[in-house]
């Protein structure tokens, strides 16, 4: 039986990047993002790679529903967390302007990360497989811009890190993708590209998703470092 790795937050940028990377070393794949609109294309290229995959439409801040298809899902080695925000008009105000309800309002990304290592731990455990998060370069430098974001940021990467130390010696792997730039391919990029006179020349401040995943395969394999940080800002 093959293994299986869950891309939770999948999207034509870093989330097919590991699909790809762990589909080539023999996992099956599911993918999981809160539209099913683009799963046909995305499927269609894994199996094309000889990859066995397929797709839940979930919204991960919907718990229950999140829970029931991780259940639905069976057993689980490897899970990738790397949901997030995508509309750029919607960002929260600045550091010293962030209000509670803002706080609160960012860290429901954090909360389903949390229920997801619940669900699939045990399992996980049993496998010696891993876990692995993708978040943002806030959470290790001062980004005041980003306000509420940059504390969810750190909340997730510490969680990552906390649950690397406290894994490690369950033969479980546990690591944080710290990501800095905008990633080529992905949905942000395409909106940041296609307003220059907002965003500015994207030349040398992006990111290849598929270096990335590649890094991302080399931790959970070598499990010799819990965190990466790839910047071009």
């Amino acid at each position: 039986m093959s293994p299986t790795a869950v891309v939770l937050g999948v999207g034509p940028g870093l989330g097919m990047s590991i699909a790809r990377r762990f589909g080539r070393e023999g996992y099956d794949v599911v993918l999981v993002s809160r539209s099913s609109a683009r799963h046909d294309g995305y499927l269609a290229e894994l199996v094309e790679a000889g990859v066995k995959a397929k797709a839940f439409a979930v919204d991960v801040r919907d718990r229950e529903q999140l829970l029931s298809t991780l259940e639905e899902v069976g057993p689980i080695d490897v899970v990738y967390y790397g949901p997030g925000a995508t509309d750029l008009g919607d960002m929260p105000a600045e550091i010293t302007s962030t209000t509670s309800e803002e706080a609160h309002a960012a860290m429901q990304w954090l909360y389903p990360a949390i229920d997801v290592v619940g669900r699939v731990l045990p399992g996980v455990v049993e496998r010696k497989g891993g876990l692995l998060f993708a978040g943002g370069l806030s959470a290790v430098r001062p980004m005041p811009v980003l306000g509420a974001l940059a504390l969810s940021s750190a909340a997730l990467r510490n969680y990552a890190l906390t649950l690397n130390a406290a894994l490690a010696d369950k033969g479980v792997y546990v690591g944080t993708l710290t990501i800095g730039g905008v990633i080529e391919r992905g949905d942000i990029h395409k909106v940041v590209e296609s307003k220059p006179e907002q965003f500015g020349n994207l030349a040398g401040h992006t990111l290849d998703p598929d270096d990335i995943a590649e890094v991302a395969w080399r931790m959970f394999v070598e499990r010799d470092r819990a965190e990466e940080v790839f910047s071009v800002i």
